[in-house]
């Protein structure tokens, strides 16, 4: 992804110019941060044709004060209460931006009450899943320990709908929810769990969704081995599923999670090379299991290589947008509606987003950004300057960019209830503030 500052020296305002080029297995990212000049352009940049350059004038990138950090990320109009869960409440949005195809109904539709029945058991199953592949007690508490439905189930909730969606769109199955797409969606959670486990480990987190972490309460040998009991299990669930093709797109997840959590261990001396890097790294560990989850549940359905397309760059940019959304919201929520401590990212030692746009203005950043914030002060000093510069007005437009892109992507199938949950779906995930 190319991401570049320019200056518009007739008006004296900031604009933004985002170019996206794709994040699959390529090293060849690029990524500009702040006023570049022409002669430093990095050659042979690739854009991705998804992703038009986009405009965006905002009075934070020329230092005005119209537009706060805690401004919603999209307009939004009234209020829809989810069903899923009485404890969650959904923010209403439009559900047109600009690239969307027109509908004759702009409702949105809540993707928990949509899918109430079909998500009412997929926690349940999940624990039972992994209770009867193991006798050992402790290792069945563990394991399961994460899967209480406490969770967003974002990722259930995204696969289930691209199935339905997509079987309307295709005119199968009577638009009913084949077994083997809702075991993927059940698959698609249990590595997302897995990798949290392993997280809280790494990162030694003491808290995690508002309770004790993992290895808060047990030994973290006795955690890391839960956590790969789980990915094991979802591996018997993809064996069961009996399609080569949908095996070799499920286990890419795998490959791209353990590779995206070891580039998080590393960092980049440069700074074109730390945000490809970030965007690397944030592809394979977050969006990939949501890009390949959803084309996984396309091709059960029998669809062909163009609406599996869709389905994985719906998930893709609904991926990307949903971590930069995360990174966001470490800089401007508390540890109360977090459910785990703010500031979480930089005492981890990892420069997300925010911190990488704040460098072009704050460079004592980079050091700190160099050595993970390991020095005493570190962390609250880079908190601060991010505040202080627009970082995180510009994480903020990056991720609608994605938005607005998985909205255009959803409205390319045909129309109906699981189709239009899809547009409010991305939506649910740019608002939410947790």
């Amino acid at each position: 992804m190319c991401v570049r500052l320019l200056q518009n020296g007739a008006g004296g305002q900031a604009i933004i110019a985002v170019l996206t080029m794709a994040c699959l297995g390529s090293a060849r990212l690029c990524a500009r941060l702040g006023h570049i000049s022409a002669r430093r352009k990095t050659p042979g940049a690739v854009v991705d044709p998804l992703v038009r350059a986009a405009f965006f004038k905002t009075q934070a990138c020329s230092n005005s004060s119209s537009t706060s950090a805690a401004a919603p990320l999209v307009p939004s109009a009234s209020s829809i209460q989810q069903s899923y869960t009485a404890k969650r409440a959904l923010g209403t949005m439009h559900t047109q931006h600009p690239g969307s195809l027109p509908r004759e109904d702009h409702t949105p539709v809540d993707p928990y009450r949509l899918l109430e029945d079909d998500l009412k058991e997929v926690y349940a199953d999940m624990r039972q899943e992994l209770i009867i592949n193991t006798n050992q007690k402790l290792l069945q508490t563990i394991s399961t320990y994460y899967f209480d439905g406490q969770g967003k189930a974002f990722r259930p909730m995204l696969n289930i709908l691209m199935a339905r969606a997509v079987n309307c769109h295709l005119d199968v199955h009577n638009g009913k929810l084949l077994p083997a797409q809702r075991s993927v969606a059940m698959i698609a959670e249990m590595i997302h769990t897995a990798s949290l486990v392993h997280d809280d480990v790494i990162d030694q987190a003491d808290m995690r969704r508002g309770k004790p972490s993992a290895p808060a309460l047990w030994d973290h040998k006795k955690v890391t081995i839960a956590g790969d009991f789980i990915l094991s299990v979802a591996s018997q669930m993809i064996a069961r599923l009996r399609n080569p093709d949908v095996t070799q797109v499920l286990s890419m997840v795998l490959t791209d999670l353990v590779q995206g959590e070891f580039m998080q261990l590393g960092s980049k001396e440069t700074e074109n090379e730390r945000f490809a890097h970030y965007l690397t790294k944030t592809y394979r560990k977050t969006a990939s299991l949501t890009a390949n989850s959803l084309k996984a549940v396309v091709m059960l359905a029998g669809g062909d290589e163009s609406i599996s397309d869709v389905a994985f760059q719906y998930g893709r940019n609904v991926g990307l947008a949903f971590q930069l959304v995360d990174d966001l919201i470490d800089f401007i929520s508390n540890t109360e509606t977090l459910g785990k401590p703010a500031m979480n990212d930089l005492k981890a030692g990892l420069a997300t987003a925010p911190v990488l746009f704040a460098c072009e203005k704050y460079p004592e950043l980079n050091p700190m950004i160099m050595r993970r914030f390991e020095e005493p002060g570190d962390a609250e000093r880079a908190f601060e300057l991010v505040h202080k510069s627009n970082g995180l007005e510009q994480t903020r437009f990056l991720a609608r960019k994605y938005n607005m892109e998985a909205t255009r992507l959803a409205n390319s199938l045909a129309e109906s209830p699981f189709q239009k949950a899809l547009v409010t779906a991305a939506d649910i995930i740019i608002n939410r503030m947790k």
